[in-house]
């Protein structure tokens, strides 16, 4: 490297240098909940952009899990990106079809019933035990206790809806005009040309996963998934060189089940194993056969069976577990806690029925969002709090008592309500906690506005979607709930329900007592240290001091123009960065904010004015 000139003799050189350097636009609209529900990934964030992505990934709600499904469902009302992560108690348990008994030539289309109606496992019929498979990951862990259980195929997620599921093969062209699925493929399963230069012989079958009961579609038989053509040979591979084993194909692309083995029959006709076409003999490929119905199957060999060769996998033993408490929620909480690893800006609370639980549970996601810094906890009262109470006095007091419980901080903000709605997947009114759509009404508020004007009143604040409130606090006792910091929720006539509050839980006389400062400052926060990493590892000097006050300065000339801050200054100079400073390896910027607040209380004074009297005489002698 040249110490001055990069050329030892005379020449042209071209270089670039990047001034470019800007504050990157940052995203404040993204939600984080964690859910009970009847399928999908759990423990795993799973980002979804609308009501239909959560029923494809999580199933429609039944009557336990629709208080948590339609939380994150009214949150997508106003957001397309929510964070969700399902959680479910260790006794859930996964569907499975597995053989019912073992031996050369029995082979079993049903699966083995295996019961789990405790918090205690325990094994079911041949000792087969109840697996908890929660994704991927956790079955990759499992498979080989799995085989060695003998299961055949189990679901891809915990739950009850798992057993509407029926897994069919089709082994033999002789069957496939009886197969009941055959119209689903083309042509009878064979061995492809790739199998047959390994010497494969009879590898093909044909794959189809089949919502059983209709429990999934909505259609009882519909068929979820086919896989054509797929080979019981390990080396198998396609066209494009991807492989063509049955069982990696099924655990790479199945959105329903994963297979964990063969059954008796097709391992002793060798599927699981490997063609070796240095053999001087073809290895043929025995498959098991039965008819779906009929197990009794004799013969010595296999391969010249007339019988029908394809058999049902119906699933049994799928658990929704008991109800989810503390110790589920804060394991999916968990899964929002590193900033490095997801970026969120609203912890969303689910109701809970006690105080007992809602506090410790709200409690969890401030400090959650106190150690990020770049998002706020939204909490509503506990369930008990509001719901089945008639007296207003009494519901007042229930919500001050559990505000007085919360962490104190303005990274919390709480409503003070339960909203009814109509749930269509199972024809009945339900009532949510308003907190996920306190949270959307905030990301709404981001779409039409901007982070520091505040979500509250007619112009921002309407909730959508609700039939009606059942507690609808008078002047009096919403007096009361914002003197605890919690955010009144009212049927406004004319106007429908409305957020009628902006404080967070921050319980000192503050700018950050209001979510609009809050959000304010969690937005340049976020924006303005993404810009600071251009700094990093720079000499600090007056150039890199002086380009990055230029970089953030016309970003908080634009936030002013936008009416949130009335005046600012950023300080980096050599005033902050002292020599102390800079031999400790740092660099400071000082950056001052007056932020813009909202108005909470108009008061509108009415003079009367005498005939004849000019009002430059009267204003400011009236008094007011």
């Amino acid at each position: 490297m040249a110490l001055f000139t990069p050329s030892q003799s005379p020449a042209v050189v071209v270089k670039e240098v990047d001034a470019t350097g800007g504050v990157p636009n940052v995203q404040t609209s993204t939600g984080a909940i964690a859910i009970q529900t009847r399928w999908g990934p759990v423990e795993k964030r799973v980002l979804i952009s609308n009501e239909t992505e959560l029923v494809n990934t999580f199933g429609s709600p039944d009557t336990t899990t629709t208080i948590d499904f339609h939380s994150a469902s009214y949150f997508l009302r106003y957001s397309n990106a929510l964070q969700v992560v399902r959680v479910c108690t260790e006794d859930s348990a996964d569907g499975t079809a597995s053989e019912r008994a073992l031996g050369k030539f029995a082979v079993n289309a049903a699966a083995v019933t295996r019961q789990n109606d405790s918090a205690s496992k325990f094994s079911g019929i041949n000792g087969y035990s109840a697996p908890l498979v929660k994704d991927t990951d956790n079955f990759n862990a499992q498979v080989s206790a799995l085989d060695s259980d003998k299961h055949i195929f189990i679901a891809r997620y915990p739950g009850s809806l798992g057993n509407s599921l029926r897994v069919s093969i089709c082994t033999d062209s002789a069957a496939f005009s009886n197969w009941p699925y055959q119209s689903h493929f083309d042509n009878a399963p064979s061995t492809s040309t790739l199998d047959l230069a390994k010497n494969g012989r009879s590898t093909e079958v044909h794959i189809a996963v089949v919502d059983k009961t209709g429990e999934i579609s909505g259609t009882k038989g519909n068929v979820l998934e086919t896989y054509p053509y797929v080979s019981v040979a390990t080396n198998s591979v396609g066209a494009d060189g991807s492989t063509n084993y049955a069982k990696d194909v099924i655990n790479n692309r199945s959105q329903y089940v994963f297979m964990v083995g063969w059954d008796s029959n097709h391992r002793d006709g060798l599927a699981g194993t490997a063609m070796n076409p240095l053999l001087d003999s073809a290895v043929e490929f025995l498959k098991g056969t039965v008819d779906g119905t009929s197990l009794a199957l004799t013969g010595s060999n296999l391969a010249g069976d007339s019988a029908a060769a394809f058999t049902h996998y119906d699933f049994d033993s799928g658990a929704n577990g008991f109800s989810v408490g503390l110790a589920e929620y804060a394991r999916g909480y968990d899964q929002f806690e590193n900033v490095d690893d997801v970026e969120i800006d609203f912890l969303i609370t689910p109701g809970a029925p006690t105080t007992t639980l809602q506090t410790t549970v709200s409690n969890d996601l401030i400090g959650i969002a106190v150690a990020r810094k770049d998002c706020v906890a939204v909490s509503s009262p506990a369930r008990d709090d509001v719901i089945g109470q008639t007296n207003v006095f009494n519901v007042t007091n229930n919500i001050v008592s559990t505000a007085a419980s919360l962490t104190k901080s303005s990274y919390g903000i709480m409503d003070g309500n339960f909203l009814k709605v109509y749930d269509k997947f199972n024809d009945q009114f339900i009532e949510i906690p308003a907190a996920s759509s306190t949270a959307g009404l905030m990301a709404e508020t981001d779409r039409v506005a901007a982070p520091w004007f505040s979500p509250a009143g007619s112009r921002r604040g309407q909730y959508l979607g609700v039939t009606s409130i059942n507690y609808n606090p008078s002047k009096t006792y919403r007096d009361t709930l914002y003197a605890a910091g919690v955010n009144p929720v009212v049927n406004v006539a004319g106007s429908g329900v409305i957020l009628y509050g902006d404080k967070t839980l921050q319980d000192r006389p503050s700018a950050f007592d209001r979510i609009n400062v809050r959000r304010l400052f969690l937005t340049l926060e976020r924006a303005i240290a993404q810009a600071a990493q251009n700094v990093m590892f720079e000499f600090n000097d007056e150039f890199t001091r002086a380009e990055f006050v230029n970089v953030i300065e016309p970003v908080l000339r634009d936030v002013k123009a936008r009416r949130g801050i009335t005046d600012f200054r950023v300080l980096a100079d050599e005033t902050v960065n002292t020599a102390e400073v800079i031999d400790r390896n740092e660099f400071i910027a000082n950056i001052y904010i007056k932020p813009a607040r909202s108005i909470n209380f108009v008061t509108l004074n009415f003079v009367a004015v005498r005939t004849g009297v000019a009002f430059e005489e009267i204003v400011g002698t009236a008094g007011v």
